[in-house]
């Protein structure tokens, strides 16, 4: 009889910890925000292991069945999937659990090019990544604003919506030269910022002056600038060019301080003219020289 009574209790042990491990059921949060925490519900009775998988992170944890189960906001700050699983074996109860992007507050911002001729319609282009406070790139469209400004010219500004997590915009660089700020924000957060260096183009309207020399001719050119106004930078290459009944001649002349300088060969009666590039400038005849 006390082996029959041992038995029976056995029995009725397994039938029991069978039944509680069947009790067992898993409740989680269909999505939560990162950095936000979470609370899992349970049922049954007895204790279990809870196990937590995701993103960085991989979490054990004994809990009591029928109690909720929290998971901390530091346990939660990646965005991504979450495998949660209560139990082991023929009697674990799994669960996804999804984490997303906090508020878009940060940016990572390219722009290119470092340096780009003025007056030139849709030449720099910026782009943004957004992310949250916890580095989670936010794919949910965000409006990003794009400005780029020099000194002493009406800065251009272009809002976009970034699209998977991603904002891009072209602007056209201004009619200064100078160093263009170019910002990138998003929301209250403080722009991050770039600096695009915009150059003068190339020459326009240039003119040149003939004077005798010793032993020659000496042409200088007025200050050499841009189409907007801009002085070219010192060392762009000015082109003299005489014709006469030697024929043709060249001197090339790098600007310095503004201005371009050459000595031509003395003739008695020459055409003189001035080029940088593509670029013709006025045209003198000279008549005889000393």
């Amino acid at each position: 009889m006390r082996k029959l009574i041992l038995i029976a209790l056995a029995v009725g042990a397994c039938l029991l910890a069978d039944y509680a491990a069947h009790g067992q059921e898993l409740r989680v949060p269909d999505r939560v925000v990162a950095n936000s925490g979470a609370t899992i519900q349970t049922s049954g009775s007895g204790s279990s292991t809870l196990y937590v998988t995701g993103p960085g992170l991989a979490l054990k944890k004994q809990v009591t069945l029928g109690q909720p189960v929290s998971l901390g906001a530091d346990h939660l700050r990646n965005a991504g999937r979450y495998l949660v699983v209560l139990g082991s074996g023929k009697s674990a109860r799994t669960a996804a659990l999804f984490v997303v992007p906090a508020q878009a507050t940060k940016l990572n911002f390219l722009a290119k090019p470092s340096r780009v001729p003025v007056a030139r319609p849709d030449v720099i282009s910026g782009v943004a990544f957004v992310f949250d406070d916890y580095k989670n790139l936010v794919t949910q469209p965000a409006r990003v604003t794009f400005n780029l400004g020099v000194a002493n010219a009406a800065p251009v500004a272009r809002t976009v919506e970034a699209h998977d997590g991603i904002a891009w915009a072209k602007l056209p660089s201004s009619a200064k030269a100078g160093a263009a700020q170019f910002t990138a924000s998003i929301g209250g957060a403080v722009p991050v910022r770039r600096v695009v260096q915009q150059v003068a183009s190339d020459p326009c309207n240039l003119r040149f002056r003939a004077q005798p020399a010793k032993d020659g001719i000496v042409v200088e050119t007025d200050p050499v600038r841009d189409c907007s106004g801009n002085p070219v930078p010192d060392g762009t290459i000015v082109t003299f060019i005489q014709t006469d009944s030697r024929g043709r001649s060249t001197v090339d002349a790098r600007v310095k301080r503004g201005i371009a300088r050459a000595e031509l060969p003395a003739a008695p009666n020459a055409t003189i003219t001035v080029a940088s590039g593509v670029v013709l400038g006025n045209e003198l005849h000279w008549g005889g020289a000393r």
